[in-house]
């Protein structure tokens, strides 16, 4: 699994300058909720789905819920600078003004924090979409308050948005004859295939998220690496909806070893010093991209 795509974001880092090269603009404001008190109100922010595309404003901003037909039913997805965000799919999207647009093109345009509502939209409404009934007695779910949580009426069965946890891991190994260390990319046999991108997978149930780490390295290009230390998380919606990335780095334990790909999942894999590193790298507003980042100016200092 690798992220893919092109554009920039406004990162969360907590001190000093951020992942572009910009100052830090201070902690994300975009807070999740699962209830907002009240109804919608004509300003509070709307994010329209259908299917995988949500929708935007000529402008390219997020609509405003009174610039959208009454008759909606909104779901509360979360906050924007304190402004309530409501999410609904769209029943007749063409009846609707506006662009519809996937949320890596949003992702590319907008800052991080409307990114990160954006993608919680989609992870809402898609899966309202497909958990409609109870699994155990056929019964229609209903929501539960201030949760974001659906239940069964008639057993009491509750289900909860579910989350899927996958992990990257920047490879690096030292440098040959003092030279910049070296970086192993992949390239993947799905998706964006013409990227350079890093080792990812997702994260087995009953897995920490080190372990995660090492095994996907074994599977994807057979290298034994050292403990991976965390660096950052983000949420990212190409992989599917709820789905978290947490990125780490790692040093190979046997410099001289050269990867393996296992030709299921990558097409191929290769070290490159940090200091001639390929053009077809991840997108800027990606965590793959901002390790692979920070891993060149560590190794070529």
């Amino acid at each position: 699994m690798s992220p893919g795509g092109t554009g920039t974001t406004t990162p969360h880092a907590a001190d000093g300058p951020d992942r572009t090269g910009a100052t830090d603009p201070g902690p994300a404001r975009f807070l999740p909720a699962a209830g907002h008190g009240r109804p919608p109100h004509p300003d509070d922010l709307a994010l329209a789905v259908a299917g995988r595309k949500l929708l935007t404003g000529a402008d390219g901003r997020l609509p405003r819920i009174g610039e959208l037909p009454a008759g909606i039913e909104w779901v509360p997805v979360g906050t924007l600078d304190g402004v309530p965000a409501w999410a609904a799919e769209a029943a007749d999207p063409d009846a609707l003004p506006g662009r519809w647009r996937g949320w890596r093109s949003l992702a590319a345009d907008l800052p991080e924090p409307h990114a990160a509502l954006a993608g919680r939209a989609l992870a809402v409404v898609t899966w309202r979409r497909t958990h409609r009934w109870c699994g155990v007695c056929r019964t229609e779910l209903t929501d539960v308050p201030g949760q974001t949580a659906r239940r069964c009426p008639g057993c009491g069965l509750t289900g909860f948005l579910p989350l899927s946890v996958a992990v990257l891991v920047a490879i690096t190994r030292p440098g040959r004859a003092g030279g910049p260390d070296e970086l192993l990319l992949v390239r993947h046999a799905y998706g964006p295939t013409e990227l350079w991108a890093l080792v990812a997978g997702f994260v087995e149930a009953g897995e920490s998220l080190e372990a995660a780490a090492h095994r996907e390295v074994a599977e994807e290009v057979g290298l034994a690496i050292g403990r991976p230390t965390y660096v950052d998380s983000q949420p990212w919606a190409m992989s599917g909806p709820g789905t978290l990335l947490a990125g780490f780095t790692a040093t190979v334990t046997d410099p001289g070893a050269e990867p393996v790909v296992d030709r299921a999942e990558l097409t191929e894999a290769r070290w490159f010093p940090v200091d001639a590193l390929p053009a077809e790298l991840p997108p800027a507003y990606s965590l793959s991209r901002w390790l692979v980042d920070a891993a060149a100016a560590r190794g070529s200092r």
